[in-house]
């Protein structure tokens, strides 16, 4: 079943003396339940694609459709639903609150999601159980990732959307966080999007998609994807 669809999607910025393209009709569909991983450098347009699947953001042109609405069109209260619902969101840049504590800021993700897992659990499975009556500021940046991913998983959402999510991990956890990701799709059924320049973290996907200058170039499924402990990170 096709879970997001996006038809010609466009997204330019408009500047005082010109217009940046960041999204060049984009085409391409993912099914539900699949891993799928964004790959490209910096500058790429990857981080633009994450935002606008997310309804953090809106496309100048094209179509996006993610379950079957075409999110282009929602109203602001319709994206904030869609955001608050649909949508566990892994920043690169962790946005904690930082007056609250690694445990509350993930339960405030469960507090407003429908049927949400247990904080407690989650931030275990990422290895933060030593952690949860610690501020942000008490926290290294690689911890204050895992707080960022267990927040989103927490919500137990349709869509899981990473943006570079174990850039600040050393390999073991980074491990440790793929592993709760694809137990995710795989064993709950939700679907995946990491953006990367990781090409390591490629070979695990279901369907990898390549992009450059604003530009699909390559859409690959995977039928047979390697285990995360048969990758050399």
């Amino acid at each position: 079943m096709t879970y997001i669809q996006a038809t010609n999607l466009q997204k330019n910025y408009l500047t005082a003396t010109t217009k940046i393209s960041a999204l060049k009709n984009v085409t391409f569909a993912i099914e539900k339940g699949e891993f799928t991983v964004i790959l490209g450098p910096s500058g790429s347009g990857k981080t633009t694609l994450l935002n606008l699947l997310g309804g953090m953001d809106k496309a100048t042109g094209g179509e996006l459709v993610v379950n079957q609405a075409d999110i282009h069109l929602f109203k602001d209260r319709e994206l904030t639903n869609y955001r608050r619902h649909s949508i566990g969101f892994i920043f690169q840049f962790y946005n904690l609150i930082p007056t609250l504590t690694a445990l509350e800021n993930v339960s405030i993700a469960q507090r407003i999601a429908k049927d949400p897992f247990e904080a407690k659990e989650i931030l275990t499975r990422v290895q933060m159980s030593h952690r949860f009556n610690n501020f942000p500021q008490e926290l290294s940046g690689g911890e204050q990732q895992r707080v960022s991913i267990a927040r989103a998983v927490c919500k137990n959402p349709q869509l899981i959307l990473c943006d570079e999510p174990t850039g600040a991990l050393d390999s073991h956890t980074g491990q440790q966080v793929l592993y709760l990701l694809k137990e995710m799709s795989e064993v709950h059924g939700h679907t995946i999007i990491v953006v990367t320049h990781n090409a390591a973290i490629a070979q695990i996907a279901n369907r990898v998609i390549h992009l450059k200058d604003g530009k699909i170039l390559k859409n690959e499924q995977q039928l047979h994807p390697l285990k995360i402990d048969e990758v050399s990170w």
